[in-house]
């Protein structure tokens, strides 16, 4: 793409407007979907986007074209939007950066033919294909994106991202029932992030938890100490406490956490961090408005820190940008998280089993919900165990949590010392993005405890 073009637009929006900006994108991406050990489709695309954002007078002009040949014409639709009405955007103060930035990615997954994609999701369906499992789902993606971002400051950012990503979902059956397995590996890198995976065993633990469900008992109800692995503390964070501190919610009024910075939101071991710098499924160099990646310290010794903002909600909220605008090339940039976890304490796994009389151990998660203005959250466990006089006793199914976010924060009594990520998908307004979350093992007190099914 001829960047000269880009900046004489930018140069010619630059004298009728308050400020703009021009995001390119061109993305090579496959897909695969296997179905019980065959093909059911296959996906490949090369997309090129470009959207004109114009500010004028307090409003903004958005346009978007796949044809690069258009440019001036969206840039005109832009300029003439943004003056239609007058409004109150601002945008906070940013330094204008020039930076190019490559992919890390040793092995791009456009390389690899599709027959080796084939053979490799058909190794983990061979492995998962245990008795009891009637069926499997192995859902494949990967992306090699190149994204160029410039405004009317002097920004001029040019930055590669390469991203992997399987999920595997697995239905057992004793003829009476069904349960399901589920299971995920990717990363910010290339397709050398299967090829340090043992997949194999991934299958084959995956529907060995779906086997399992099928004996498990139903769980007790009731307010109970719980433990939640770090696949499950990393989407409580996310949920429960990410999406409230997010600052176009806190302005929308709909965050339990407005006006609450300074104040203290759990107990003294709780930090959370938002860090799309980190190696996680969340990365980036760079948001959608230029501004530099980097980490966020949300809770830091159970008090609320900060919010994540974008430049325009940093300025209404006199706060800085964190840099946590994120948006498809088509759309308008809205706050979301990127890489959001808890940090670990010094608790190993054993210690904190030992420690616990009764209680729930829960580990990964089949989804939930959240409101966030209220506060509450509604979690489902993939897989639940007993705990009595500190041993793991028998499998539960079926298990959802629910509670307050703060008082479920205050509640924490234990926070282990090790450490994992998930990677995942987070939907917002329409837009969909890739994050990470996680932490370590996670011990709460007085959580409300029930059957989901």
């Amino acid at each position: 793409m001829d960047t000269n073009t880009f900046e004489k637009i930018i140069h010619w929006l630059e004298g009728r407007s308050d400020y703009a900006d021009i995001r390119i994108g061109e993305s090579k991406s496959n897909s695969l979907l296997m179905k019980d050990g065959k093909i059911q489709e296959i996906k490949t695309g090369h997309d090129t986007g470009i959207r004109v954002r114009v500010l004028s007078k307090g409003s903004w002009g958005l346009a978007y074209t796949s044809d690069p040949s258009k440019i001036d014409e969206i840039a005109e639709k832009a300029l003439k939007l943004s003056k239609r009405l007058g409004g109150e955007v601002e945008m906070a103060a940013y330094p204008p950066i020039v930076d190019s930035i490559s992919s890390e990615a040793r092995i791009p997954p456009s390389h690899i033919p599709t027959e080796d994609k084939k053979r490799t999701l058909l190794n983990i369906h061979k492995a998962a294909s245990i008795d009891k499992i009637i069926s499997t789902t192995i859902n494949y993606m990967d992306m090699e994106t190149e994204t160029i971002f410039l405004n009317s400051e002097g920004s001029f950012i040019e930055s590669e991202e390469v991203r992997v990503a399987l999920f595997l979902n697995t239905v057992a059956s004793d003829g009476l029932q069904i349960q399901m397995g589920h299971d995920s590996v990717g990363g910010c890198h290339g397709f050398e992030i299967l090829e340090g995976e043992d997949l194999e065993k991934l299958g084959r633990k995956t529907s060995e938890k779906a086997v399992r469900l099928l004996s498990a008992h139903t769980p007790p109800s009731g307010k109970f100490t719980i433990l939640t692995d770090p696949k499950l503390t990393g989407v409580l964070i996310h949920e429960a406490l990410g999406h409230a501190t997010e600052a176009d919610l806190i302005l929308q009024d709909d965050s339990i956490l407005k006006d609450s910075l300074g104040e203290k939101i759990g107990s003294k071991n709780v930090n959370i961090i938002d860090d799309p710098t980190m190696d996680a499924f969340g990365h980036y160099h760079y948001d959608a408005e230029g501004v530099k990646a980097s980490a966020t310290v949300l809770v830091e010794d159970g008090v609320l820190k900060s919010y994540l903002t974008s430049r325009e909600t940093a300025q209404k909220l006199g706060l800085k940008p964190t840099g946590n605008a994120r948006s498809i090339i088509s759309e308008k940039p809205i706050v979301r998280m990127s890489n959001t976890y808890l940090k670990p304490g010094d608790w190993n796994f054993e210690e904190i089993i030992e420690d616990m009389k009764d209680g729930i151990y829960l580990k990964g998660s089949r989804g939930g919900q959240v409101d966030t203005g209220k506060g509450i959250f509604q979690f489902n466990a993939a897989e639940s165990f007993l705990i009595k006089d500190g041993e793991i006793k028998e499998p539960l199914r079926d298990v959802s949590l629910s509670g307050d976010i703060t008082e479920t924060l205050k509640n924490v009594d234990a926070i282990g010392s090790d450490f994992e990520m998930n990677i995942g998908f987070c939907g917002k307004a329409g837009q969909t993005v890739p994050v990470g979350d996680g932490g370590p093992h996670l011990r709460v007190r007085k959580v409300m405890v029930g059957g989901s099914g």
